[in-house]
């Protein structure tokens, strides 16, 4: 069994979703954890694996996510939980205001198992929009429009989402490391 720890219900749907259809079942780990003040999300995912492991026994991933706009020099980059919690998608539109639009989603899921972590990344990039567009998602989904569409994340549906999505490039990465490794 491969257990996915994350809080948060929308990941676990997109994540379950893509997994699925490559024949691969995970189970939800519904777990907080602590998360280091970083700036940088391959070391706050690799630190949270590692702590998590003192207590999830087996196979297991996490993923951390970052959103990085050129106009506020790669802000909230890793703190974009922090940032959705406190100024909200609006608030990020206020702060990029006229400048320059650019910007982009990395995500990285550490995996757990043997004793060893490996990871995965994946990045979309994209502009921050000029208004909050569509209810599909979570987060920034809503502001967040992947390069070469018309269309937010949040005006997507799950499928479109994930098939271009940051967080499926890394879960797509992560699936042919399992198959290769016939990890289940």
């Amino acid at each position: 069994m491969i257990w996915l720890v994350t809080s948060n219900e929308g990941k676990f749907r997109e994540i379950d979703l893509e997994m699925r259809k490559h024949g691969i079942g995970i189970s939800w780990k519904k777990a907080k954890y602590s998360e280091i003040q970083g700036n940088d999300n391959y070391e706050i995912s690799l630190r949270s694996c590692q702590d998590m492991a003192k207590t999830v026994h087996g196979t297991f991933f996490l993923e951390d996510t970052g959103l990085y706009c050129q106009a506020l020099k790669g802000f909230p980059g890793p703190y974009a939980k922090y940032a959705y919690e406190t100024i909200g998608p609006a608030g990020l539109i206020r702060q990029v205001g006229g400048l320059k639009r650019d910007a982009y989603f990395l995500t990285v899921v550490t995996l757990h198992h043997g004793g060893k972590n490996i990871q995965f990344d994946g990045k979309l990039e994209g502009t921050i929009s000029s208004d909050e567009r569509g209810g599909n998602g979570f987060g920034f989904d809503p502001v967040f429009i992947p390069k070469g569409e018309e269309r937010t994340l949040a005006e997507m549906t799950a499928e479109e989402k994930n098939g271009i999505s940051h967080r499926a490039i890394a879960i797509r990465k992560l699936i042919g490391y399992l198959e290769e490794n016939k990890i289940q």
